[in-house]
């Protein structure tokens, strides 16, 4: 992890040295302050990059709100509204800020161009993303955009679910994708971060900042469905005593593993490359 040269964690201060968020002003040195402006995303997935076409740090959903800062070159820096991250996304993905009134609680739902089971669907959206629903058809609902999503596939924004784990099993088999944060893609803190959001918990984007959930486990004490456990870079969440449910780029997938297989893995792993990567941080469920 970079440091900002305030001293402030980049990935969470919105600012990049042309433009600073008003709240920064004397803290932060730019060449100007703004409050920023709130738009939506309106592609199924945008990139949130760590520069200008730089390497992918997350990814924004579909309906995300995302606070610009600073636009310029057909990129907009700015910063996440769902766990505060902050990076760059091609300005065209933005458009202008809606308010939505449900989500997709299914892995992904296509967008149809009727309300109508055979009508060819245009594109697909995925779990978590934002919606302004503008009609009830019965089995579908009319969004603002035009199309259509089975009425199962969304619900009421504030609905939410009640098992981490449970929510973190629908990615099962999705592809390793770090910063991702989909069925299209996703790597282990994009996980955890879906299933706790999705539960109504806050959730930072990544496994160093997520080691603050929840509490520490004692030695001894034994491990209950929900737990996360971490690595140093990884993080993964407990089905039960035994059994890790993570997205790993050994799998290069959301799988289920033995514990104490991952762990003896890693172990192996850290003490070939002489990382010390290999010790463990249990903690209990938020």
């Amino acid at each position: 992890m970079s440091v900002h040269p305030s001293g402030f964690d980049p990935r969470m201060t919105p600012a990049n040295g042309h433009a600073a968020a008003h709240e920064l002003r004397g803290v932060i040195e730019a060449t100007r302050y703004v409050k920023g402006t709130i738009r939506t995303v309106q592609q199924p997935l945008v990139n949130l990059g760590d520069a200008p076409r730089g390497d992918r740090a997350s990814q924004l959903l579909f309906g995300e709100a995302f606070r610009v800062i600073d636009e310029r070159d057909g990129f907009a820096f700015g910063q996440a509204l769902r766990d505060g991250y902050c990076g760059y996304v091609i300005a065209g993905a933005l458009t202008r800020q809606e308010a939505a009134t449900h989500w997709v609680a299914a892995p992904a739902t296509h967008l149809y161009p009727k309300a109508r089971l055979k009508a060819p669907p245009e594109v697909a959206i995925f779990f978590g993303s934002h919606v302004r629903v503008t009609g009830d058809l019965g089995d579908f609902q009319r969004i603002s955009t035009g199309h259509y999503i089975p009425t199962g596939h969304l619900q009421p924004l504030r609905a939410r679910f009640s098992d981490t784990v449970g929510v973190a099993d629908m990615f099962l088999g999705t592809p390793y994708l770090w910063g991702g944060c989909s069925r299209w893609g996703i790597d282990c803190s994009g996980l955890v971060q879906q299933a706790l959001v999705a539960c109504g918990m806050d959730c930072p984007r990544d496994s160093d900042q997520q080691r603050a959930l929840g509490r520490e486990l004692h030695p001894n004490e034994p491990l209950q469905r929900g737990d996360l456990i971490f690595w140093r870079g990884h993080v993964g969440m407990m089905s039960d005593a035994e059994m890790l449910l993570h997205a790993n780029a050994h799998h290069m997938a959301v799988a289920y593993e033995p514990l104490a297989e991952a762990r003896a893995r890693i172990a192996t792993n850290a003490e070939a490359t002489g990382t010390g990567a290999g010790e463990i941080e249990m903690r209990r469920r938020p």
